[in-house]
């Protein structure tokens, strides 16, 4: 079983349609999304549809989470966010909305016997940064009770093993923090012998999501972080 995992488009639809035509040459079976469609980029809507329409498998992420309740429940109460939280929400068109509501908190797989979470920030919590080598990350795969945790959040792709349990981070599709404009996705490979995983990073015409996000007079510092990756 080939499983893809992309996150964190935060509305960046260059970067999407970019990313699934990259994944679309490596013969997936099947893909998953680990939430935060909206937010800071220009195409809240878009980015929702295309992920209906290719009918992927989702679940609801912190900032798709304080849009829909128009609160700073789940994200930083910072400037930034004053900004593209109200208008990511005024943005959202109704159906798309009502998306949003319906989505899972988590995804639970199980392949060749090896039972996989998929969460946006951890199993405690939709917003919770499982940093690399965190307390948070001792803590909770020390608690964990599958073979293999798969998170997002933090924009940040990593990999690691705690004894015999694997801990993935996907990275971003269309917010990088890794000091580079490119995103980045996940690729795990399933079979009975082995688990394989890859973190796959790509390019995309990140000045175009630039400049429209220029046209529409989003926060200079999101438009920052796309051309640099860097927050």
């Amino acid at each position: 079983m080939k499983i893809a995992v992309i996150s964190d488009v935060h509305g960046n639809l260059e970067a999407l349609k970019a990313a699934l035509e990259s994944i679309e040459k490596l013969k997936v079976d099947t893909i998953v999304c680990l939430g935060d469609l909206v937010g800071y980029g220009p195409y809240p809507n878009e980015v929702i549809e295309l992920i209906r329409d290719q009918k992927i498998m989702n679940i609801l992420g912190n900032y798709d989470a304080a849009v829909l309740e128009e609160k700073f429940n789940y994200i930083r109460d910072n400037e930034v966010n004053k900004f593209c939280m109200p208008w990511a929400a005024k943005e959202l068109k109704e159906e798309n909305r009502l998306y949003l509501r319906s989505l899972p908190r988590q995804i639970v797989l199980e392949f060749e016997n090896k039972k996989i979470y998929f969460v946006h920030g951890s199993i405690r919590s939709i917003n919770e940064y499982l940093k690399e080598d965190s307390r948070e990350v001792e803590e909770v795969m020390k608690i964990f009770e599958g073979d293999i945790l798969v998170c997002a959040h933090t924009h940040i792709p990593y990999k690691k093993f705690y004894g015999n349990k694997l801990l993935l981070n996907d990275g971003s599709i269309g917010k990088p923090k890794i000091g580079r404009s490119n995103g980045t996705y996940l690729i795990i490979d399933i079979d009975k012998e082995k688990i394989e995983s890859e973190i796959v990073e790509f390019t995309y015409d990140y000045e175009k999501t630039a400049r429209a996000m220029e046209e529409k007079k989003i926060h200079a510092s999101c438009i920052n972080n796309i051309r640099t990756g860097i927050e």
